[in-house]
């Protein structure tokens, strides 16, 4: 049989063209309307390879042109009318910390995420696995369309991340798995059934530990263990996408796309758990290279399934309750409000005497409530059943012990760097490390290995505690610069979000480079400011120069940092002793009310310090004070000293 040229099969899979060479009718207006009905073909597909799948083409109308604009609305300005609607309706949302059990009942949670693996070929066809960006249907093999007589070749690259994943889980790596047929009939699986490992899994039986760090809800205590049942590899859907007039467009890249499952056990019994869960999973799946993007990218989805019980008084309960299952959650926090949205939904009607029904249910961003999508199917409706068309796969002990030990530094250990050697607090060292799936955290450390080697160099006036990997402030102000600093400038303004600025348009992430800032510009800020030569209001400014392309050391003519100070006589000139003296004595004028708070506790009459009303004087020193040459440590300590030696004489206590 000849091969059909792509060119020829693409025409005739996305727009229904039939080759006339060779056919006996070759008039195409005198084919049968139930061969070729135009309305049918107008709901079904519009796109070439073309055609760009981009809010920002619009609609697409049957002759290729666009009619009109779809506008976008970027997330956060969704949320904040979804939150603004919620406050017009009356309804108050009670908080999360608050809301993570219902006294009488038993929340019971099982997740299963499906991980995008970080391949270059397609699961079972040599076809490239495409980014998010890539032309549609421009990476489609016979066997992702099922064109007949095409047959699934395993790509056994594939396993290898997929491997990394497992052993990151604690799992047990099977030596011989098999794949199975899971059958249902979608326009997004084009051959009628999806192939995946129902029966033989290739990992099982693993395990993640999650800490008070990583989010979990208060009652879980300091740590808890989450089983997972099994791991299993199998091949994604098309991409669907939903256009007005009942039309929907579809993307074959994505058919056959390798994935993983991972299937956790039914050990989850809070919502904020259970977001930490996958959260601790995508950040596990980061490190070591297994999958090609987070949530946010739609490189990894959760589903979750529900369940609640009644407990008696002496904490027991009986068998668990039914179950149901919100699809395709694709946030943290999308996991947590869809689980407490479905507990409470599911609580509420056994209450009324109702019964819970298994079905799949739906989650809509900001929303209060699951929907019903479908009743739930079973095993089977899938009808699973052994791949004819593949042999088991067969893992050597060889290629586990050199994965294994090749694993590199795991989050756990890596949080524990963070927190004990560079002083970060919990929260700031997980937000590090889920940052741009993992791009930030390399940043901050080619930050911190430029600014050790700029201190280095400048050995004679560093401080004995900035030795060049030992703790010292200089890691920890690095630490907040990457994530506070920077945060600044790729978060959109008010007036990006009320412009619907695109997504395309978002600053770009690397492990050298944010936002246009170099690590090694950065790290040249951060030397003075931690030496003291310039104050952290001119290391914002210089920041946001870089960030702009106005400074950086790879410009012609060289513009680097130093010589930006320079030319712009930027650098710190503080006052001395005596100058900070006389400004405090002439901030504190006229406040003898306030220091008279400082007696009372020096008389013991107030139990704490007034530091509210230290940095009140503190305040009025630094504007009264010459701009750009008062250091507010240094005011701060002698305002302190002024008030103990000298403030407080004459005053004779409370009057």
């Amino acid at each position: 049989m000849a091969r059909i040229a792509t060119t020829e099969l693409r025409r005739y899979l996305l727009h229904g063209q039939i080759p006339m060479q060779g056919c006996l009718r070759t008039n195409w207006h005198s084919l049968p309307r139930h061969v070729f009905n135009s309305a049918a073909q107008q709901r079904s597909l519009h796109v070439s390879s073309q055609d760009k799948l981009s809010p920002l083409n619009g609609d697409v109308s049957p002759n290729g042109s666009a009619s009109r604009d779809i506008p976008i609305v970027p997330l956060r300005k969704q949320l904040k009318e979804q939150a603004r609607a919620l406050k017009g309706s009356g309804k108050k949302k009670k908080p999360k910390v608050d809301n993570q059990t219902i006294p009488g009942w038993e929340l019971t949670v099982g997740i299963e995420i499906h991980a995008q693996l970080n391949t270059a070929r397609k699961l079972f066809s040599p076809a490239t696995a495409s980014s998010f960006n890539d032309t549609p249907n421009s990476h489609v093999a016979l066997f992702d369309v099922a064109m007949p007589g095409s047959l699934p070749i395993f790509q056994k690259e594939t396993l290898i991340p997929a491997l990394r994943a497992a052993l990151a889980l604690n799992c047990d790596i099977q030596k011989i798995s098999r794949f199975d047929r899971k059958h249902y009939f979608h326009w997004d699986q084009p051959s009628g059934y999806q192939i995946t490992q129902y029966y033989e899994p290739f990992a099982k039986d693993g395990k993640i530990t999650l800490y008070a760090r990583d989010g979990i809800a208060p009652e879980d205590g300091e740590q808890i263990e989450i089983g997972i049942k099994q791991v299993q590899m199998e091949q994604d859907t098309a991409k669907t996408i939903a256009q007005p007039g009942e039309t929907h467009w579809l993307d074959f890249n994505r058919v056959g796309v390798p994935l993983i499952e991972i299937i956790t056990l039914p050990e989850i019994h809070h919502p904020a758990t259970a977001a930490a869960l996958v959260r601790k999973i995508q950040l596990l799946l980061n490190a070591v290279d297994s999958c090609v993007s987070g949530m946010e990218a739609g490189g990894l989805r959760a589903d979750v399934n529900v369940s609640v019980r009644r407990t008696s008084d002496d904490g027991s309960a009986g068998p668990l309750g039914t179950r149901t299952e919100i699809k395709n959650l694709s946030s943290f926090k999308a996991v947590e409000d869809a689980v407490i949205a479905e507990r409470d939904r599911q609580i509420a009607l056994l209450e009324q005497g109702g019964i819970v029904e298994g079905e799949t249910r739906g989650w809509s961003l900001g929303s209060t409530e699951t929907r019903r999508l479908r009743g739930k199917e079973g095993e089977v409706d899938y009808r699973y059943m052994p791949d004819p068309d593949l042999g088991p796969v067969v893992v050597g002990e060889d290629l586990v012990e050199h994965l294994r030990g090749t694993m590199g530094v795991l989050p756990d250990a890596e949080a524990e760097v963070l927190m004990t050697t560079y002083g970060l607090s919990s929260k700031d060292a997980i937000s590090l490390m889920l940052l741009d799936s993992g791009d930030r955290i390399q940043y901050f450390y080619n930050v911190l290995d430029a600014l050790d080697g700029r201190l280095q160099s400048h050995s004679q006036s560093k401080l004995a505690s900035d030795t060049p990997g030992s703790p010292g402030s200089h890691a920890l102000l690095a630490a907040n610069w990457c994530l506070h600093e920077l945060g600044k400038l790729t978060g959109p303004s008010n007036a990006d979000i009320e412009a619907n600025e695109a997504t395309e348009n978002v600053p770009q992430v690397t492990p050298t480079s944010v936002c246009n800032v170099a690590a090694e510009d950065l790290a040249d800020i951060l030397f003075y400011l931690h030496k003291g030569r310039i104050t952290a209001n001119v290391a914002k400014d210089l920041l946001w120069a870089v960030s702009r392309g106005e400074v950086g050391a790879t410009l012609e003519p060289p513009n680097n940092v130093e010589s930006a100070i320079e030319s712009s006589d930027l650098w710190f000139r503080g006052l001395s002793a005596d100058e900070y003296a006389e400004i405090a004595d002439a901030a504190v004028q006229g406040e003898e009310k306030v220091l008279r708070e400082f007696q009372k506790f020096k008389d013991g009459k107030a139990k704490a310090y007034p530091r509210g009303k230290l940095m009140f004087l503190v305040g009025k020193m630094m504007r009264q004070g010459p701009e750009g040459r008062m250091d507010p440590k240094s005011a701060e300590k002698v305002m302190r000293a002024r008030i103990d030696e000298n403030y407080l004489k004459g005053l004779g206590g409370d009057s």
